[in-house]
């Protein structure tokens, strides 16, 4: 009885540490229902027949886009957000 206890607890530990790893945010090839469960911050940036592009803000200077295609991520690429500063200073026609 000891011993089954001891590896029911055993196998119960080690399934316990397979949740505690890291999980990978982003690969190619995955769902776009799993992007969407992770990243519940994903706003839906462009629309154009299959192809969805997803836009998600990751801190103050940078954001991802996430391009789908028939429910698939096929592209990822991150960008920097330009400066408020800047973009006042490039919609101000006065200011040179």
């Amino acid at each position: 009885m000891k011993k089954l206890f001891l590896v029911c607890s055993l196998s119960v530990m080690m399934a316990s540490c397979s949740i505690f790893q890291p999980r990978i945010p982003y690969e190619i090839g995955m769902e776009e229902s799993k992007f969407l469960r992770q990243n519940r911050s994903a706003v839906l940036n462009q629309l154009d027949g299959e192809t969805k592009v997803y836009r998600v803000t990751r801190d103050d200077g940078f954001y991802i886009l996430a391009t789908f295609q028939n429910g698939k991520l096929t592209r990822f690429e991150e960008r920097e957000l330009a400066p408020v500063w800047q973009q006042q200073r490039m919609m101000d026609p006065n200011k040179q």
